[in-house]
């Protein structure tokens, strides 16, 4: 059995809704504009990438500054991507930006996100490491039987 699900629904006029543990996140193109023209909803699939690399790292640097007793006040971790120009356009690099506030040691930052980056990050491992991604289909007719192609 996987260790995390997820599910996204179709809701309307190219707008989704993702379940995950209990917590629900819209979904759409992200683009700023629908392929129809109409203005964004929500965040896109791959915005929402960007963002989970950057949350992952900095609950991984919080937990660790906290640990070491640096007396920060804020941490902002900006990521940014750049996409291949030809599908299926994924990510081919990944810029991760740590604004610590706070007078913290230099190197026991460092060293957080050293570690949140080759250790801990569960996220930036799946992007580095190659991950097999399978796919099943099963069609539901009106009636409620299933069938797969």
């Amino acid at each position: 059995m996987a260790d995390k699900q997820a599910a996204v629904t179709y809701l309307a006029d190219g707008v989704f809704v993702a379940e995950m543990g209990g917590q629900h996140v819209f979904i759409d193109n992200g683009g700023g504009h629908g392929a129809d023209g109409r203005a964004s909803y929500a965040a896109g699939p791959m915005d929402l990438m960007l963002a989970a690399v950057a949350g992952c790292t900095a609950i991984d640097v919080v937990d660790i500054l906290k640990k070491a007793r640096q007396p920060f006040t804020k941490l902002t971790v900006h990521a940014s991507g750049e996409r291949a120009a030809d599908h299926p356009r994924r990510y081919t690099s990944v810029t991760l930006t740590y604004e610590v506030h706070g007078d913290v040691d230099p190197k026991v930052v460092d060293r957080a996100v050293h570690l949140s980056d080759e250790k801990y990050c569960s996220v930036s491992a799946t992007f580095k490491l190659p991950c097999e991604v399978k796919t099943v289909v099963r069609i539901v007719a009106e009636g409620g039987e299933v069938a797969t192609p």
